[in-house]
């Protein structure tokens, strides 16, 4: 769990406004998540959060007094995990997290193919104890250690995004198209 736990989102402030810099420096780590998933077939989802997070530093590097304040896919898997979810005919397969993360936060963006290269990408899954053992960067730990680590992870990473989920919908920012 080390990877994730090595670059924790700051506590947002009693205001809410999430500065962008420290949160783009946070979120900047995020992509070798994708790495832990073992298997090449994830390589185009990395690159593409990898993408999103170069285009909001390039905004931000034209202004950054301007661009001071300001990602939901991790959040439901990581919760999903720790809540236990799993498929109890294959209790260490993590499709059942991957598929309700992508059906709660992306499916809706997507068109029949990209859905179709998100099932057949479930296969390349790892084991939920490969998984974890590959976030926690080959330290010696328990599962349950593991999991403590991405729920202190979550804290602060669920308070970011929800509050970015609000200022898309006070905006009216939300996309409405699919790919």
């Amino acid at each position: 769990m080390a990877l994730l736990a090595e670059h924790l989102l700051k506590p947002l402030p009693a205001d809410k406004q999430i500065e962008t810099g420290p949160f783009l420096e946070a979120v900047s780590h995020l992509p070798p998540f994708f790495d832990c998933l073992g298997s090449p077939v994830f390589t185009p989802i990395k690159a593409d959060i990898s993408g999103n997070i170069t285009k909001i530093k390039a905004v931000y590097n034209t202004d950054p007094a301007k661009f001071r304040t300001l990602q939901n896919i991790l959040e439901v898997f990581l919760q999903s995990i720790c809540d236990g979810e799993r498929d109890e005919s294959h209790p260490n397969l993590i499709r059942v997290n991957a598929t309700k993360a992508y059906e709660m936060a992306l499916k809706k963006y997507h068109g029949w193919i990209v859905q179709k290269i998100f099932q057949a990408a479930l296969y390349a899954a790892p084991y939920k104890s490969d998984f974890l053992k590959a976030l926690s960067k080959g330290q010696n730990v328990t599962e349950e250690e593991c999991l403590e680590k991405v729920r202190l992870f979550l804290v602060n990473y669920t308070a970011t995004i929800d509050v970015i989920y609000e200022m898309y919908t006070k905006m009216n920012a939300d996309l409405n198209y699919k790919v």
